[in-house]
């Protein structure tokens, strides 16, 4: 019986560093695709609204902050990407940024903006394609909310950290190469504000 309890600690300790070692892993690549929300955008007497966007520097190096911007229908109205220097900050304006230069020319006042965290791929980074997601990006962001007695209130909120699967990835991807590629129109692509 002395024998067995040794034996049963060893396992049940053992479980408990791998369990311990997947929820590590798991938090790492699960930390890098950001979603927030826009609304009041380019509305006339509303104030403008920020994303403000920082590498605290884990890796460090540069990363990439991948942009991706869509209307309330669900449509990619504009992407970017912005390198982020370590403990680097980026403000980008919702109406002069993100919105300003959507692909079919109609302003969208609300919807999503989703950044994906991820390496270098390019001088300068891509949106496009070879996106290798990548932790440590931070991202926040100020909402412009419904006028309430002559004056739009302002609140800001952390982005939320979303799971990145594959499909979603690449869809991405492909939505920002058929905006600025394939129509390559010049239209649809995002700017990355002042900062670093």
């Amino acid at each position: 019986m002395c024998k067995k309890l040794p034996i049963f600690t060893i396992v049940v300790v053992t479980l408990g560093l791998i369990s311990l070692g997947l929820g590590v892993a798991s938090a790492q690549t699960t930390d890098v695709y950001k979603v927030n929300y826009y609304a009041n955008a380019q509305a006339s007497g509303a104030p403008d609204a920020t994303v403000r966007i920082d590498n605290p520097g884990l890796t460090g190096g540069y990363l990439c902050a991948m942009i991706y911007v869509f209307d309330a229908y669900q449509e990619m109205t504009e992407c970017c990407a912005c390198a982020e220097s370590p403990n680097g900050l980026r403000t980008l304006s919702v109406n002069k940024n993100l919105t300003n230069n959507p692909l079919t020319g109609s302003f969208a006042p609300s919807g999503v903006i989703k950044i994906v965290s991820a390496t270098e791929n390019n001088t300068p980074c891509d949106p496009t394609g070879n996106v290798t997601p990548t932790a440590d990006l931070r991202v926040w962001a100020t909402h412009i909310q419904n006028k309430v007695g002559g004056a739009y209130p302002i609140t800001e909120t952390e982005s939320s950290d979303a799971p990145l699967g594959a499909t979603e990835l690449a869809t991405l991807q492909s939505d920002c190469f058929f905006i600025t590629d394939v129509l390559g129109s010049g239209q649809g692509i995002c700017s990355c504000g002042w900062g670093d």
